[in-house]
């Protein structure tokens, strides 16, 4: 979804795929495992999620949480298996082709979303009985991924953070976040700026260019991460979304205006962050274009290193994994 692909390459193994939230396994939200690296030292630390409080962060910067308007829509179109989770893509969809939704809706393909020669995202005419947001709380579910097997609550999608509606997908760098870990965090002084940046599906195929999305970054977090920065305080960005926002608010090194908007930013691994000097995110799984945003960060050998440290160690992937912390 950021990034063009980085040639780095492992094997994940099935049973490091996090099939189910770390409720489901006993667990509460934040005791899921956090490997921490540092790219000045090519220091590695694990630690469980909730250790947060004790690496001396002076400031954080986290994500909250696509549709364009309530009646154009980008969706991506797939075939539903009957009694199953599982879906095939629509490959040969055309344009003029009318789909009728539950509850009474209707939808006209219009165009591709992206132009390749493969159609898989779809701009939508939608037409609908109630408001976008009544529909999809009433008839929307999660997107689901290969590797779940089960159906989950919207509740096991959502974070501590969630605000603003919009987002096609969980910005799961957050999920490990607790009500009580974020009053701690608070307590502590750890200052948490809000932006708002909708992740649209982050599954992008290899020949799909990273799509514009709606972020917003308001005057007060503006000022808040200047402040951290002038301070010399760190930046840490929770998601990879969140960094995609945040730097296409800044204007020079160290400087960020409020602003809000699309934003069509690529960050890889010949970017230079201009704010952003941290990063808590996820595993990513081999060849995704997510990694080349973190070797932005953590830089060619840290990458290596830390993911395979996390696989020797059992680190578990996906949504619904444990957790990566990059410091600079």
């Amino acid at each position: 979804m950021i990034a063009t692909n980085s040639s780095f390459e492992f094997t994940l193994p099935r049973a490091l795929e996090a099939t189910e939230p770390p409720e489901q396994r006993g667990q509460g939200r934040d005791d899921v495992r956090l490997l921490v690296s540092q790219r000045s030292s090519g220091k590695i630390e694990h630690r469980r999620f909730s250790d947060l409080l004790a690496l001396g962060f002076q400031r954080a910067v986290l994500h909250l949480a696509r549709r364009l308007s309530d009646t154009e829509w980008i969706a991506e179109l797939r075939h539903a298996e009957p009694d199953s989770l599982r879906t095939t893509p629509w490959l040969d969809a055309r344009a003029g082709t009318e789909i009728a939704l539950r509850g009474g809706g209707r939808a006209v393909l219009v165009r591709p979303a992206v132009d390749s020669e493969v159609a898989r995202l779809w701009v939508l005419q939608v037409t609908l009985e109630l408001s976008a947001d009544e529909y999809l709380m009433r008839w929307g579910r999660p997107i689901v991924y290969g590797h779940i097997t089960k159906s989950r609550p919207l509740s096991a999608y959502q974070t501590v953070f969630a605000d603003v509606p919009g987002s096609a997908e969980m910005p799961s760098a957050a999920r490990p976040f607790t009500a009580d870990l974020v009053t701690r965090l608070l307590v502590k002084g750890v200052d948490l700026a809000p932006i708002v940046l909708h992740c649209g599906v982050s599954s992008l195929e290899a020949h799909e260019p990273p799509q514009p999305e709606p972020f917003e970054v308001p005057p007060d977090t503006a000022q808040r991460v200047n402040a951290a920065i002038r301070v010399g305080g760190r930046v840490i960005a929770v998601g990879t979304t969140c960094v995609r926002a945040l730097e296409s608010s800044a204007v020079g090194p160290g400087l960020v205006l409020p602003s809000s908007g699309l934003t069509n930013l690529v960050v890889d691994a010949a970017y230079t962050p201009r704010v952003t000097t941290g990063l808590l995110t996820g595993w990513h799984e081999p060849m995704a274009s997510h990694l080349a945003m973190v070797e932005a960060f953590a830089g060619r050998r840290l990458l290596e290193v830390s993911y395979r440290a996390a696989l020797d160690a059992g680190y578990l992937w996906h949504e619904f994994g444990d957790s990566h912390l990059i410091l600079p």
